[in-house]
């Protein structure tokens, strides 16, 4: 068992590889956003596209098992999407990412993000060839997520704390929840935000500019 999961990994290594040579090659800014069912992926993408499609180049890989309801919403929002199924599967994999770039297209300069299946467990360990995972955790969720699912967390570089509108409404301890995350990662960057009014959604704009600068500066070095 030992075996055939290193060589699994061993293959989609290979294939991220592939992909962030690919996506550096043209200076796109490529995102893995992951979290629980229902943290808020989608409706952050929909408001993002729809603040930031003026400014910055977005295009977006729906994952899910099945319906194509996601990447409906994301079009409908003013980005192009393509909707990758998994089937049973229950995360994404390098090769069904390069596979969606191939139909997606997305131009030089761009920013791609990849919404990936509702799933804080198998995400961790599969490589997409992004730059960056992202973790959404919602305040309808415990605050002992982070501990509960140490490996996401600690191969997220930023935490996302979404709904924050409902903090009046649930019994959620939003230092707790920090403290956790960098409990189990010290280095992670955590925002705290309400996709849905737009509370702090300025700090997450600013962290979006940063990357894709920082990630052009990476592939000019290449």
């Amino acid at each position: 068992m030992v075996a055939l999961e290193a060589r699994i990994l061993a293959k989609n290594d290979a294939g991220a590889a592939k992909n962030r040579a690919w996506l550096a090659g043209r200076e796109i800014l490529a995102l893995n956003l992951v979290s629980s069912p229902g943290a808020g992926k989608t409706t952050l993408l929909e408001r993002t596209i729809k603040d930031l499609k003026d400014e910055v180049p977005l295009f977006v890989l729906e994952g899910d098992q099945a319906t194509a309801n996601d990447g409906e919403r994301i079009r409908a929002a003013g980005a192009p999407a393509v909707q990758v199924n998994t089937g049973t599967g229950c995360h994404l994999e390098a090769d069904m990412v390069a596979r969606g770039l191939s139909q997606l297209r997305p131009s030089a300069g761009s920013v791609v993000m990849i919404e990936n299946v509702g799933n804080l467990v198998c995400p961790a360990m599969f490589d997409l060839g992004e730059r960056a995972k992202v973790v959404i955790l919602s305040v309808t969720e415990g605050e002992d997520k982070p501990l509960k699912y140490p490996h996401m967390f600690r191969a997220a570089e930023i935490m996302v704390l979404n709904k924050t509108d409902l903090l009046p409404h649930v019994d959620f301890d939003v230092d707790r929840a920090i403290a956790n995350a960098r409990e189990v990662n010290p280095d992670i960057a955590v925002l705290r935000l309400s996709a849905r009014t737009g509370e702090g959604l300025d700090s997450w704009y600013g962290w979006l500019r940063e990357q894709r600068t920082a990630a052009a500066r990476a592939a000019m070095q290449i």
